[in-house]
């Protein structure tokens, strides 16, 4: 996405620097990749407007990043693709420098054995 010359000139290089709406989502999802996610969901987990959220998403999907299916979005299994996506390689250094890198063991130990309320039975 392109910003106007004004934006440009009076912005600061870390704030310019921030995650674009697309690499949030990506991020997100990468971080979830076990799991699919309706728009409204990952708007409201990672703080941002559902329509930037359905727009980014509707966008990654054209690259291929992306799956969707009925209502649910879930990251692609192609990890090539997304090794080859820069923002998604950003996306990711900036999150383990944010919250550390992922421990899946020391997760495990902490999960729950049950599924959240919310998730429906599929039987």
């Amino acid at each position: 996405m392109s910003i106007d010359r004004d934006t440009f000139e009076n912005t600061s290089e870390d704030e310019l620097a921030e995650l674009s709406v697309p690499d949030q989502v990506l991020g997100f999802l990468a971080a979830n990749d076990d799991r699919a996610f309706k728009a409204r969901e990952i708007a409201s987990q990672i703080g941002l407007d559902e329509g930037a959220v359905s727009t980014a998403l509707s966008r990654l999907k054209d690259r291929g990043l992306v799956q969707h299916k009925a209502t649910y979005w879930a990251v692609t299994d192609d990890t090539e693709r997304l090794d080859g996506y820069s923002g998604y390689e950003r996306a990711t250094a900036l999150f383990n420098d944010q919250l550390g890198t992922e421990d899946k063991e020391s997760w495990l130990e902490h999960a729950p054995s049950e599924p959240h309320p919310s998730v429906e039975d599929e039987q």
